[in-house]
Parts: C-alpha cells; sequence; structure tokens
C-alpha cells in the first residue's frame, strides 16, 4: 500500500506542477479550523475508542502503546495527508478514485482490496464483540455477518453521500466514550482493573452513562472543537459523579464500592 500511494502521490505532484503548483491552488470550499479538527476525528475515533479490542493480545503494554502510536498517528495520519492531497489535485479525496483519475484503475483495484483487508478486519471484529455484549450472545457467527449486512445495504443505499457528515456525528457522539472509559481506568479502578471472571459487575453502568450523555450534549452544543469537549466534560462528570456516590456511601456506612 505504501508503495502504491507513494506512485500515485508523485504522479499527483508532478500533476499539480510540483510543490509551487500545490501552494498556488485555492480551495473552493471553506471550513472551520474546529469542524476540520472534529472531521479529521471522525475518520478513526470508533478505532481509537475500541483500539484495547485487538491490543490486548499485545505481549506487553508497551507494546500495545507503542502500535498504537504508530498506527493512529502514522498510519492514520498519512491516510488523512493523501485525501487532502487527492482533494486539491483533482478534488478526489479518496485514494481508489485518485488512482482512477491518474488511469492507475488495475492498481486502484489493487489499492482497494490491501485498504479493505486491512481494515475492515478489525471493523468486523470490532462489531462482533461489541454486537455479543450489547446483546448478552456469544453467537458471533450471526453477530458479525448482520453487521455485515447492515454496512452492505447502506452502502448500496449511498451512504457514501453522506460520508463527511457521519464523519463529524462520529467525531461529536464517539470521543465522549473515550472520556468515560479513562476517568473509570484512573478514578473508579485506580489504574487496576479487577479479574472479569470474578468481579460482580451491573448490568448497566449508570453513572457512565450519565457521564456519556452530559459529554455528549457538550460536544454536540460546543462551539469550540466538539471532540476535545466531549472527552474533557465526559470525563470530568464521571469522577464528579463517582465521587459523590462515593462520599453517600461513606456517609451510609456502606462498604466501598467501585463503579
Amino acid at each position: 500500500m505504501i508503495i502504491l500511494v507513494a506512485i500515485s502521490m508523485g504522479m499527483a505532484a508532478s500533476d499539480a506542477g510540483g510543490l509551487s503548483g500545490l501552494l498556488a491552488i485555492e480551495p473552493i470550499e471553506n471550513m472551520s479550523v474546529a469542524a476540520a479538527i472534529t472531521l479529521v476525528f471522525g475518520t478513526f475515533v470508533s478505532g481509537g475508542t475500541q483500539a484495547t479490542n485487538w491490543t490486548r493480545f499485545a505481549r506487553s503494554g508497551k507494546t500495545a502503546v507503542i502500535a498504537t502510536l504508530v498506527a493512529f498517528f502514522l498510519g492514520n495520519g498519512l491516510m488523512t495527508l493523501i485525501g487532502a492531497f487527492g482533494a486539491l489535485v483533482y478534488q478526489q479525496a479518496d485514494i481508489v478514485d485518485v488512482m482512477v483519475a491518474q488511469g492507475l484503475a488495475t492498481l486502484g483495484i489493487l489499492m482497494l482490496f490491501l485498504n479493505l483487508w486491512t481494515t475492515q478486519d478489525n471493523t468486523v471484529y470490532n462489531f462482533a464483540v461489541a454486537g455479543c455484549n450489547l446483546l448478552r450472545t456469544q453467537r458471533r457467527k450471526t453477530v458479525t455477518i448482520g453487521g455485515a449486512a447492515i454496512g452492505t445495504a447502506l452502502a448500496v443505499l449511498g451512504m457514501s453521500d453522506w460520508l463527511i457528515p457521519f464523519l463529524v456525528l462520529l467525531g461529536t457522539f464517539i470521543p465522549p466514550v473515550g472520556g468515560v472509559i479513562m476517568a473509570n481506568f484512573f478514578f473508579a479502578w485506580k489504574r487496576q482493573y479487577p479479574d472479569l471472571n470474578t468481579a460482580s459487575l451491573p448490568l448497566f453502568n449508570v453513572p457512565g452513562l450519565a457521564a456519556y450523555a452530559i459529554g455528549s450534549i457538550a460536544a454536540y452544543t460546543s462551539p469550540w472543537i466538539a471532540p476535545i469537549v466531549g472527552v474533557a466534560v465526559a470525563a470530568l462528570s464521571f469522577t464528579a459523579i463517582h465521587f459523590v456516590l462515593e462520599a453517600a456511601r461513606e456517609r451510609r456506612g456502606d462498604i466501598p464500592g467501585t463503579i
């Protein structure tokens, strides 16, 4: 994929007239900085929030952190840069459409399959994990096929036409989940999760859901950068709710618990 991208971007730079030609291109439409950052967040925030679904298989915590940083900062950053490059030169943000416009249709198809292979395996796995957890079932194959059917139907119905608004929504409503997860880990569990085989967990984490709702509302209504607002407000809300409930338990003389 890197080789194909290098070939395509080299041709794009040549077609644009080099660096001076690229800098001379004036975008047709403008976007605010806040909207642009939210859009970039949306491109991979779902994967970022669910990354522990696959990094938990790493040999060590250090390996998991390094792999995550490389994937999101370098890998996803490169894909975003390529999209911006193609949009400037060819008014096409998709690398496959760019390669077709360059007369590289065969290589574009190869890029499409490689891209799907390296991303959709994680997507399908994430859907299966989340779906089985939501439905309280172990029928992973059925949930996976159901998710694939939903995704295919949305694609056939023209979901790609709504890609930008959809990414903005992802960048608004998913980051607060990460805020809740981080606050729960650092403040509720004191950076040490219990053994899930023996731990007693509630069916619904009401404080977590409440904090997520507060963070989502704040992100959606904020004129500032939605994902940052959502993460911060959700984390602060969960922390506040946690300490209020812990103080109430102590006043009642209950055994301190963790939410």
